[in-house]
């Protein structure tokens, strides 16, 4: 278990409620993507500064409306250090890849992997002994020593980047032995990658990655523990040595294999509610592993706040408990009106009862 000595009050907070240890108010967030920004700019600003209990530390100012996380937000082309193409088509939101290096097997002698050391997704890896010190910061200052060390799509995501959707498929039903060789490539450099994050002070691992589809999963579960969970537990066997959570975010339908990312060293999981319902999270994931949920996207377009307001408190209905286990998150793209936005954080401040600042 982690300690609360020495934490702000916010992040002894959130390790109460992933600890099931009697937090004072639900954790949550509201993510804005930078389409979102791009969108509405300083409305969307001044509606930041009015829920200082949901954005706490905001400053006027602060933020570039125009700025974007990644090459993968920008329009173009992208090739990542792997071989995989990247489109994007608008600016701010997501790309896809395009073109994969792996298409066909023939390539696959010639084609060399990143080197987990010195290569991140688009250029050098920053300096590891940054990162160090970028953790002695974060509890100097009360906060939690956390990295994402690893891109979106880390595994099985890759897989499919590299021998495209269809191709993976399958190799994985005829059970192409080539596919063995390439998953333990990555494998290696993923494991590789977290080890070092856990030995230079990493408190908390977060990975993501899309292991479901809208209502289901793209294999059957017992193709998932033959193909993908034995990579998942080596990947995250030096956070499990080290008593060190791990936070996986998943799109999609994932309610099967839950137990199984608990094995593997999953202590908070960020599923979404649309795709896995919450009858379902209720009866596989909750007690058993601190969840993040992913809110309903697809109905925060179309909904009157009051129905927002119904739909926070379902699922704190569902998932929330005295002991903790439950933080809430809405991510919002741009088809998302302020006024939604706006009875997501009020909903957040009264429900979650966040405090003042």
């Amino acid at each position: 278990m982690l300690s609360y000595e020495g934490r702000n009050r916010i992040a002894a907070n959130y390790l109460r409620a992933v600890q099931f240890d009697g937090p004072e108010w639900v954790p949550c967030s509201v993510s804005l993507l930078p389409a979102t920004w791009m969108k509405h700019r300083e409305r969307l600003e001044e509606l930041v500064l009015a829920h200082p209990r949901v954005f706490p530390g905001y400053r006027k100012g602060s933020k570039n409306f125009d700025e974007t996380w990644s090459p993968l937000y920008e329009l173009g082309d992208h090739t990542d250090c792997w071989g995989a193409v990247w489109r994007n088509i608008e600016r701010g939101m997501d790309s896809q890849v395009i073109r994969h290096p792996l298409e066909d097997w023939s390539a696959f002698e010639s084609w060399r992997p990143p080197d987990p050391m010195r290569d991140d997704l688009f250029g050098p890896r920053p300096d590891w002994e940054e990162l160090r010190r970028s953790f002695e910061r974060a509890r100097a200052e009360g906060g939690i020593a956390g990295a994402g060390p690893l891109p979106h799509g880390f595994f099985f995501m890759r897989l499919y980047y590299l021998r495209g959707f269809e191709n993976l498929m399958l190799d994985m039903a005829a059970g192409d032995a080539r596919l063995g060789r390439l998953a333990k490539i990555v494998e290696d450099y993923n494991t590789k990658v977290i080890a070092k994050t856990v030995e230079l002070g990493a408190e908390f691992v977060y990975l993501g990655e899309d292991l479901g589809m809208q209502t289901s999963l793209p294999i059957s579960p017992a193709m998932w523990r033959e193909f993908v969970k034995p990579s998942y537990m080596a990947m995250l066997a030096p956070c499990r040595a080290k008593g060190v959570p791990v936070y996986l975010h998943s799109d999609g339908h994932i309610l099967e294999i839950i137990p199984d990312l608990v094995e593997a060293g999953v202590r908070v999981l960020n599923p979404q509610v649309r795709a896995n319902g919450l009858a379902g999270l209720r009866e596989v994931a909750k007690g058993r592993v601190a969840i993040n949920l992913d809110l309903d996207r697809q109905m925060f377009p179309f909904a009157t706040p009051s129905q927002i307001e119904d739909h926070i408190g379902e699922a704190l209905d569902a998932l929330g408990s005295k002991e903790g286990g439950l933080m809430l998150v809405a991510e919002c793209a741009p088809d998302v009106p302020l006024e939604n936005i706006d009875a997501i954080c009020r909903a957040f401040e009264r429900l979650c009862r966040l405090p003042e600042p």
